[in-house]
Formats: structure tokens, sequence, C-alpha cells
């Protein structure tokens, strides 16, 4: 039996990413996108955010959800920008929500500082429905989080992945994380770590 397992999250090539990441976890679960209405998401950490996306999906379609909520924190900029990544140039300077804005921002706040350090998190959370009738149940939530640390370089390099991408070196690597591969990114990004970690969870839980 194959049981459905909603991603919240409107945009199709994140489902895409998260069945080549997980691979054979999945075996059993049918990963859907989610079609419904979008959450406000007011949390002030990752944790906080993917549990406000996933509770949504959960109610909205009545079945087992997962989301995730992801940045960069910057250390010389006091963690910026964290959990508003990306809406970073729009919260700033009032510009359109962009990438390259973002990006761009970054690179002006952070300047010639000598300490580059950074860190992608992500936390995927998982919800399960509350359920009703002879078996009541309220709803049940699990969290975990994947931190993938390096630097910030002082100008972008790469044309693969998105976001902050460009400018952000793993630690033990010389090359951005848009110099690598999809398939080289998704064997040790943040959400990698984060969606591996919450996969035992998901298939106690389910299966």
């Amino acid at each position: 039996m194959t049981v459905r397992l909603v991603l919240a999250t409107h945009n199709a090539h994140k489902v895409t990413e998260l069945r080549d990441i997980l691979g054979d976890l999945l075996d059993g679960i049918e990963l859907v996108g989610y079609d419904g209405p979008e959450p406000v998401e007011d949390g002030d950490t990752f944790p906080a955010n993917a549990l406000i996306k996933a509770r949504a999906a959960a109610l909205h379609t009545g079945l087992p959800a997962i989301a995730d909520d992801s940045g960069i924190s910057v250390d010389a900029l006091g963690g910026a920008p964290g959990i508003h990544s990306a809406r970073y140039a729009q919260l700033v300077n009032g510009t359109p929500r962009d990438d390259g804005d973002n990006l761009r921002l970054l690179l002006e706040n952070l300047g010639a500082n000598a300490d580059r350090a950074a860190q992608f998190s992500c936390a995927a959370a998982l919800v399960l429905p509350a359920q009703v009738g002879p078996a009541v149940a309220a709803a049940r939530e699990f969290v975990e989080l994947g931190v993938w640390p390096g630097s910030v370089l002082r100008e972008p390099s790469g044309s693969h992945g998105f976001g902050y991408d460009p400018i952000f070196v793993p630690d033990g690597l010389s090359v951005s994380s848009a110099e690598l591969s999809p398939d080289q990114k998704n064997a040790i990004s943040h959400r990698a770590i984060a969606f591996r970690a919450i996969m035992p969870i998901v298939r106690r839980e389910l299966l």
C-alpha cells in the first residue's frame, strides 16, 4: 500500500528536488504537491515557519504534510538575513522580492569584512493531522534541523542552484554551491540533511 504525503509548496521544482534527495526513502510513499492557500509565515525561527506551512497543508488536505523553511545566516551580520532570506531586499529597501537583489544586498552589507563565516539552515517539519471519530487523536508534529556551514564569497561564482548559492562556499570545498551539480548539492545540502533526518520519523509514523 502507498500512502500520500503532501509537500507544502506550490513550487513543482521543490517536489522534484525532494524526490531526488530522498530516493529510496520514499518507498511506499507518494510525495504530492500542495494547491491550497499559503499561510502567513510569521514565526521567528526556521522550525516555527516550517511548522506553520505544514500545519496549513495538513489542515487543508487532511493528509500528513511536510514543509521546510530555510535561509542563510551570516555571522558578521548578526545572523541576518536568517528567516528573512527570501525577502531580504524587499524588507530593507522595499524592492520586489528577487534573488539577485537579496544576494547583492548581502554582499553590500558584508562589505570587505574579513569574517565571512555563514551557514545555511533548513528546518523540515512533519504534521500528522488530527483524527476524529472512534480513534480521536490530536495532531502530532515533528521538526528536524539541518545546518550547512561555510563562508561567503566576495562575488558570485557559478550558475547552478538559486538564491544565495553563488556566494556560498561550503566548508571543506573550494567552489560555491552554485558550482556543484544538482546531484552533488542534493547529497550534502542543509535541505538534504534536514529531510533525511526527518524521514525515519515519517516512515515510522506512516508505514
